[in-house]
């Protein structure tokens, strides 16, 4: 075989593992699972990117008995049986690879580890180049000069040296050392208590396994005493962890080499799985074929006469499906690359606007918005697109108001599943409803450094993707609209609480809030000198210096030189350094209070008190953050450029971030939020009579609980046991368990679970609620709030045990968290009608989950209280 690029043998059985299990539980539209496939496919995908001349292969276990099998029976004895939501997977994740032009390998009575071993072999002998692609610790002992291990999720490469740096012996001796260890997973019997240091240690003073056997009556201690115990059973050992490197094969290197992608049938299964992401990378090349027979469906516009032609149409129609793209333009109002309009399902036109190009005659921004003004105010026509807050954004800060009815393509579907794959733009909407894959503006403007702004991409290219966005979704109303209707709720959530408050929250971004950068330079400059401080007092705790920014660093010096325990590992296996970790160790010594601290200041000064004055705009004065209405699963807002949402208010330093909101000359801000929103929805929710009537009456619903918890009479809860009851509260409503209260309480867990039993036995309703709930959504697969809103909970039957108790407790408080959501809505649309029809001189200006902000006069403060809290 003749070939200067390397070998690349993929170990696909590690592959599909690792991405099971690292993946969550990705599924289809119609509820295939997807997850292992996607994670194979990339790192496959990666490989040929990276490797683009190399053949590859890749190697798969069967599912028969292997050769090891015969010579100890109980060979992977203590392994589970495969997940059904992995079995469905591997046949099509075959067919997948192989339509992808790479070598598939499998031989019955062998594992994947002795096909790569034997082809590794041959070419080694041969002088070839190989990367075996694996995070298998057994393929350390093929190492060579010609052999290499690539960990590709690690991005590792390891050679001899690095076997030797990572286990502590040479390849050659990898094959004795896991033996001496054996392998609970392979169910492979070594030496009880022989770890890694261990057998290194002996293998690196003795030379072999057999030289060890032969001195092991020297090895003192109890370790001694198993080694010679586990003497017969050692050779055995050793020979179910060598890989088999002369196995009869079919093929011979000159087989390996990457053939032409059958693009028409993995586009085919791409589609099918909606992996549309992956589906544009492998089309990039491919994009101009595809799309020839589609041009004709797009146009562009260079003269008024054709643009009021179009417009007739639209106007004939009824409906305007929009895309357009914005430019900072000068000062605050934008300007626009370009519009594209279509009023049916067949054609879409371009109008370019701000190309630098001469080639082709474009139309003036002024005139374009004059002409799309009447359609625009007109009530009887509806506007299509995807995110239309920002199209009423652009428009109202020209002069027009949008004000037929709006079809969200982004909003349809959130409402419909808010958890979707892929997330809710037009480009995935189009892979997962019409199995099309849309053309990638990207590949016009490349990315990074070298990407260049749409402005100077030409008129003829830009025209197609801008064209097809419009009348994709023009085709998309039709079908989510369909599914809307099917369900009255959910139409009502649509059209009565997103709709209305996209409006509002449009409004409210054009507005913007006024910042005082004075005050966050002060900030700044207060936190400098305390990080600064924190620093200090850090290293001298500590005896040394070290990086308090290095999760590594930090966990050596607490847990090696101090000698604190670690409470918990990360997934990695790396002892934990967060901040839960942090506050259980916090009476241990002082250094965990000042790491704490020293985030909590690092964080404040990077995230807000030295960002936040970049984002004033030098026209209004004012931060203009975007608010996200379709971003998280339960129908709550987010916001960015900036995250207004996040800011800390428990904290000193937190509060004096919202200091920094002052409001302009004359004016106040007001804050309106809800009191303890969530629990008055729980009582809603459960109907829990003891619930109800403590909010009926006005108590303190912590103290109330607190009084039922420690049986003491209300007036006689001290802060204790109110912040107890709090705990308790807050925690169950998020699922938390008796271990959770008692880490977060630091009492022993049996305490725990007598306060939470105490806590059920008084409000018998959450207990049913709750079991109910779990019930319910094992059974759909989603919940829902008080208005209908649905929230698909993906993993409630996944058969990953972690996945699946997060997904109950996420069962148990999506309800409530949406439904507060569902009300903060249809609060801000009020509160908007309720200054509209008023005439007070206010506005909003910061929306912050269930908290509105205005911006008042003065002198009608009083009067927007009354109004804001009816």
């Amino acid at each position: 075989m003749q070939n200067t690029k390397p070998l690349i043998l993929v170990d696909g059985s590690t592959y599909l593992f690792r991405a099971f299990y690292a993946l969550p539980d990705l599924k289809t539209s119609t509820g295939h699972y997807t997850g292992a496939i996607r994670g194979v496919v990339s790192m496959l995908m990666k490989l040929m990117a990276d490797y683009p001349d190399s053949p590859i292969a890749v190697v798969f276990d069967t599912a028969s008995l292997t050769f090891r099998h015969e010579i100890f029976s109980e060979y992977k004895a203590n392994r589970p049986p495969m997940q059904d939501e992995m079995a469905q997977q591997i046949e099509p994740l075959h067919e997948i690879i192989e339509c992808m032009g790479l070598p598939l390998l499998k031989k019955d009575g062998y594992e994947a580890d002795d096909i790569i071993g034997t082809l590794a072999t041959q070419a080694s002998h041969a002088g070839v180049e190989t990367i075996i692609s694996t995070s298998d610790k057994d393929m350390a002992q093929l190492v060579n000069e010609h052999v290499t291990l690539l960990d590709t999720m690690k991005n590792q490469a390891m050679d001899t040296e690095g076997v030797k740096e990572k286990y502590g012996v040479a390849p050659e001796l990898i094959i004795d050392y896991l033996a001496l260890m054996g392998d609970t997973s392979d169910n492979i019997p070594g030496v009880p208590k022989v770890g890694p240091k261990t057998a290194a240690k002996w293998l690196n003073q003795y030379g072999s396994l057999d030289a060890v056997l032969e001195h092991k009556d020297e090895i003192k201690g109890k370790v001694g005493e198993n080694l010679v115990a586990s003497a017969d059973v050692l050779p055995m050992s050793r020979e179910l962890a060598t890989i088999k490197c002369d196995v009869e094969l079919n093929w011979s290197l000159d087989d390996l080499h990457v053939k032409d992608m059958n693009l028409e049938k993995v586009t085919e299964w791409f589609n099918r799985f909606e992996f549309r992401t992956l589906l544009r990378q492998i089309t990039e090349e491919a994009t101009e074929a595809p799309r020839e027979e589609e041009q004709a469906e797009y146009e562009f516009i260079g003269d008024p006469i054709t643009l009021q032609t179009w417009l007739d149409a639209i106007r004939e129609s009824k409906q305007l499906a929009i895309a357009l793209r914005a430019t900072r333009g000068d000062g605050y109002v934008p300007g626009c690359v370009g519009i594209a309009i279509c009023a049916n399902t067949d054609r879409a036109a371009y109008v370019p606007i701000g190309h630098q190009s001469d080639e082709f005659r474009q139309l003036d921004i002024d005139l374009v918005v004059d002409s799309l003004k009447e359609i625009l105010e007109d009530e009887s026509i509806a506007t299509i697109g995807n995110d239309l807050k920002r199209t009423i954004n652009f428009f109202c800060l020209r002069g027009i108001e949008i004000r037929g009815p709006l079809f969200d393509t982004r909003l349809m579907s959130y409402v419909l599943n808010s958890t979707a794959s892929g997330g809710h733009h037009t480009s995935a909407l189009a892979s997962r409803h019409l199995e099309h894959t849309t053309f990638d503006t990207q590949t016009l403007t490349g990315t990074g450094v070298n990407r260049i702004p749409l402005e100077q991409v030409g008129i003829p290219e830009l025209a197609i993707p801008i064209a097809e966005e419009a009348l994709v979704n023009a085709r998309l109303l039709p079908i989510l609209f369909k599914e809307l209707k099917s369900d009255e709720r959910m139409l009502g959530v649509y059209q009565d609480i997103e709709v209305p408050v996209t409006k509002v929250l449009a409004k409210m971004e054009r507005d913007g809030v006024c910042v005082d950068p004075a005050v966050l330079d002060e900030l700044s400059r207060e936190l400098e000198a305390r990080i600064s401080r924190l620093t200090k007092e850090a290293f001298e705790s500590a005896g040394q210096s070290f990086g308090l920014g290095s999760p590594k660093q930090l966990s050596e010096i607490l847990y090696d030189k101090l000698g604190l325990p670690a409470p918990r590992k990360t997934r990695t296996g790396a002892r934990s350094t967060s901040e839960d970790v942090l506050r259980e160790i916090i009476d241990a010594h002082p250094l965990p209070q000042l790491i704490l601290d020293y985030r909590s200041a690092t964080k404040l000064k990077s995230t807000y008190s030295d960002q936040l004055g970049n984002y004033i705009n030098q026209v209004t004065g004012r931060v203009h953050t975007t608010y996200d209405q379709a971003n998280a699963s339960t129908g709550r807002l987010s916001s960015f450029g900036p995250n207004l949402q996040n800011i800390p208010i428990r904290s000193a330093d937190g509060r004096r971030i919202r200091e920094a909101f002052v409001a302009p000359p004359g004016y106040a801000y007001l804050s309106a939020d809800y009191s303890q929103i969530e629990l008055r929805i729980m009582a809603h929710l459960s109907g829990d009579k003891s619930l109800q009537q403590a909010f009926n009456d006005g108590l303190d619903i912590h103290r109330s609980t607190a009084s039922e918890i420690f049986g003491t009479d209300y007036e006689a809860i001290n802060e204790d046991m109110r912040r107890s009851a709090k705990e308790i509260n807050f925690g169950l409503i998020y699922g938390m368990s008796a271990f959770g209260l008692a880490r977060n309480l630091g009492i022993e867990r049996g305490v725990a679970s007598e306060f939470i039993d105490r806590y059920f036995e008084h409000y018998p309703g959450v207990r049913a609620y709750m079991d109910t709930t779990k019930a319910q959504a094992h059974d759909l697969e989603y919940v829902e709030t008080i208005y209908g809103r649905r929230i698909h909970i993906d993993e409630i039957n996944s058969r990953n045990v972690p996945r699946r108790q997060a997904a109950e407790r996420l069962a148990i408080n999506a309800p409530m968290q949406g439904s507060a959501a569902d009300i903060i809505k249809r609060a801000t649309v009020a509160a908007e009608d309720f200054l509209e029809s008023s005439g007070i001189d206010a506005k909003m200006v910061l929306h912050v989950h269930d908290e509105i902000v205005f911006e008042v006069a003065d002198e009608s403060t009083d009067e927007l209280k009354l109004g804001v809290v009816e």
